[in-house]
């Protein structure tokens, strides 16, 4: 009875180990079919995300081009505008400077016709005796006149004791004078005169030997 007791025991003992045996591989089993179903999810996440990121970077590649075709355009139509502004401020400058040269022209032509008024000023003066009440009215007109022309841009050719200047003087004789040296202005026959800086009429000198 013992030995069959005991044979029951140890038949017990060896049936447990088996049993734990048993478990614990069935454990390591499941413990590798998680692992290996991880790494698998891992796996596939990962592909999906490379795909994922893959069709994000087509789409941004043909938005990356369509950028640079507009960003073409742009320079082009702003290359555009940039000769359009200066061909126009070409034009007004041009234009500002053909008016200035056409206004001008016609204050000289202006000028150029009341000179001689202003001569026959002088000249009447010359002869007019102090005293004249009529006299002294036609002086103050004189000098409002000329006061009018200088305002204007028109002055005076200096020309008695200055040197010859063919640009500003008309010689039309030659005279001996202790006065002054050879090649200077001696006398004045008809004052000339400018309109800011230009010549309008030269002045008509007499020019030492």
């Amino acid at each position: 009875m013992a030995d069959k007791k005991e044979n029951f025991e140890t038949e017990e003992v060896k049936e447990e180990t088996a049993e734990e045996t048993t478990a614990e591989e069935t454990q390591e089993v499941k413990e590798e079919s998680k692992e290996e179903t991880k790494e698998e999810k891992d796996d596939s996440s990962e592909e999906t995300s490379e795909d994922v990121e893959e069709k994000e970077e087509k789409p941004k590649k043909k938005f990356g081009k369509k950028k640079d075709k507009r960003d073409e355009q742009i320079e082009e139509l702003t290359d555009k505008v940039k000769r359009q502004l200066a061909e126009f401020e070409n034009f007004r400058t041009r234009s500002e400077k053909e008016k200035s040269q056409m206004y001008d022209m016609g204050a000289k032509t202006i000028v150029e016709k009341i000179l001689p008024v202003v001569d026959n000023f002088e000249r009447g003066l010359a002869g007019v005796e102090e005293g004249d009440a009529f006299a002294d009215g036609m002086k103050m007109i004189y000098k409002q006149l000329m006061s009018a022309l200088e305002e204007a841009g028109v002055t005076p050719i200096e020309a008695v004791g200055k040197e010859f200047d063919p640009e500003f003087h008309n010689a039309v004789m030659q005279v001996e004078s202790e006065e002054f040296e050879s090649g200077v202005v001696a006398q004045e026959l008809q004052k000339g005169y400018m309109y800011r800086d230009s010549v309008v009429r030269h002045s008509m000198v007499a020019v030492v030997q």
